[in-house]
């Protein structure tokens, strides 16, 4: 479960990682009683990126700009989420921004450190310029200072930046966390470092060691009829996975909390992965307009830290066993939009997926991707061996997963 903006900065705030003065907003009129002297921006507190793009940050100069600012933003879905709260906060002046994380790879059970000397709203720039640093030993100020040094910074902020790397994984470690990340972390022209945005994802089962993170999370999970209780997916570490059932509705959601992946279950047997909301429901309606029956849909996204190397790859190969792992899915229709970043990243993930199921109870699930925007060509001729169909239009690959499930 990813935390808030607000509440990773209070983490931040509690370790000793600068932050700037903020005030949270439950409504448009408590900014009549600021008490951050302006100009602030406002921020709407959703769990999607991008909000800057989406209208969801605000910069304001005044009480009366602020009120209607506030309005604008509370009403302002971003990517179908309202914010429930704002945040006010002080406006700083970066002269360079970062990106740094902290994050748990699976696979190798090992802490990452990252870093980018790119930080901000252009992830594509950071990605492209991103570093790690695995911890494979006791954690010490060494391994900071690396990541420092192979991103390109000098002189004291090796020192400064290395000490919020330093705390990042002491939060990390301390609460038992997935992911924390700053993005970006900026610099001023006189050489002090700021938060200015912050993401922190909680391990679910690490929960109950933590009772001020469960009180932090009960807050964004909302009312559920449902509960929280854990489950089973092939191929999946079960520490990360999440269970999710909902009494009201014959239709089960299997959750993946450090990725947000979302599984809908229903009867037939096609299953649906698709990167975005309207792509994907607009896979499940062509699919059943062409007689199809669709086993199960998941809108994977491919964004902001998943497009580094190891992570997409950890994302595709969760996502993957989530769709094919029920026995009445025959066909799984891969339908991915408009990532030419990381198109030959994504093509060799699914190879090696599709290598490894052949020795699975799953083996004989047939696949087809349809991938637009990416290499098609290199598509088809590095997957021309394995039992998958690569097309490029639509209707023709919702047509040609149709035909082989019948």
């Amino acid at each position: 479960m990813d935390l808030l903006e607000y509440q990773a900065k209070a983490l931040f705030s509690e370790m000793g990682i600068p932050v700037l003065p903020s005030q949270r907003i439950d409504y448009p009129k408590d900014l009549k009683k600021l008490k951050i002297p302006y100009p602030v921006v406002l921020k709407s507190q959703v769990h999607a990126g991008e909000r800057s793009r989406a209208g969801g940050i605000k910069f304001v100069e005044n009480t009366i700009d602020a009120v209607a600012a506030a309005q604008t933003i509370f009403n302002l879905p971003i990517k179908d989420e309202y914010p429930e709260v704002l945040l006010a906060e002080a406006k700083y002046n970066a002269d360079q921004e970062l990106y740094l994380a902290v994050f748990l790879d699976p696979i190798a059970r090992r802490p990452v450190l990252l870093g980018s000397k790119q930080g901000g709203i252009n992830t594509e720039t950071a990605m492209k310029d991103m570093q790690q640093v695995i911890v494979n030993q006791e954690f010490s100020p060494f391994y900071a200072r690396r990541l420092m040094v192979k991103i390109g910074l000098e002189g004291k902020l090796i020192e400064s930046v290395s000490q919020i790397v330093k705390k990042m994984y002491e939060l990390f470690v301390g609460k038992d966390l997935d992911l924390v990340e700053i993005n970006p972390l900026g610099i001023s022209p006189i050489g002090e470092v700021m938060a200015l945005d912050g993401k922190v994802s909680v391990n679910d089962y690490a929960l109950g060691r933590h009772p001020d993170l469960l009180g932090l999370v009960g807050k964004n999970i909302g009312n559920d009829d449902g509960g929280i209780k854990s489950g089973k997916a092939t191929n999946i570490d079960r520490n990360y996975l999440l269970m999710k059932g909902d009494i009201r509705t014959n239709i089960n959601q299997t959750i993946v909390p450090d990725y947000q992946l979302k599984l809908t279950e229903l009867q037939g047997n096609i299953g649906i992965l698709c990167n975005g909301e309207g792509l994907t429901m607009t896979t499940v309606d062509l699919v059943t307009q062409a007689k199809g029956k669709v086993a199960n849909f998941l809108n994977i996204k491919l964004g902001d830290y998943l497009e580094v190397k190891d992570t997409l790859r950890l994302q595709m190969f969760a996502a993957l066993d989530l769709v094919v792992q029920k026995e009445n899915v025959k066909v799984v229709l891969v339908n991915i939009l408009g990532i030419v970043q990381t198109s030959d990243e994504l093509i060799t993930i699914i190879s090696e997926y599709l290598n490894q199921l052949k020795n699975t109870d799953n083996s004989k699930t047939k696949f087809v991707l349809r991938l637009l925007g990416g290499k098609i060509s290199t598509a088809q001729e590095r997957l021309s061996d394995l039992p998958i169909e690569v097309i490029e239009n639509l209707e023709d690959a919702v047509a040609k997963a149709v035909s082989l499930a019948k």
